[in-house]
């Protein structure tokens, strides 16, 4: 969807504030026991480290392997372009969640010598809200937004081919 370099940052901020934000929530509530009112202000703090750390991490390193690897998964050319949004989605998660795992694990878990094993249960236990946040609400929601900040002004061509096929 972004087209330029400007439109990649604002969509990765977007969708970083998105995932992160509800991931914190999620790991919040499954450390206090349970979903309560106080968890979306409580998010809002590890967000501030949370995100910068998510945005690096995917602007600079995953973005980039994971389009490399969506587009050896999907023919553009023969398969539904939705596939690539799909695999771009799938193989983000598959490199952010144990990436974000980590840095919660060193930054909020307390694990000392049980890094390893607090790290790998993080992830375990993220992955698959990751992974059905990002497909079913976090991808839909933040490609809307983005959608409606960038709208594409259709050009007369598009206006004619529109006004010929009605």
């Amino acid at each position: 969807m972004p087209k330029n370099l400007f439109q990649e940052i604002v969509f990765t901020v977007i969708m970083v504030f998105v995932m992160v934000y509800a991931m914190i929530c999620y790991n919040i509530a499954l450390n206090i026991g349970g979903m309560d009112n106080s968890v979306f202000l409580s998010a809002f703090h590890e967000l501030i480290i949370m995100g910068p750390i998510a945005f690096i991490a995917d602007f600079f390193v995953v973005g980039k392997i994971a389009k490399a690897k969506a587009f050896k998964m999907v023919n553009v050319k023969r398969d539904n372009p939705f596939f690539l949004v799909l695999a771009i989605s799938a193989v983000s998660v598959i490199f952010m969640c144990p990436i974000m795992s980590l840095a919660a694990t060193l930054l909020f878990k307390n694990a000392g010598k049980q890094v390893i094993a607090v790290w790998l249960q993080t992830t375990a236990i993220n992955f698959p809200m990751a992974l059905c946040w990002q497909i079913f609400f976090a991808g839909p929601i933040v490609r809307a937004v983005f959608g409606l900040i960038f709208r594409e002004k259709k050009t007369s061509e598009q206006t004619s081919a529109c006004l010929t096929a009605e």
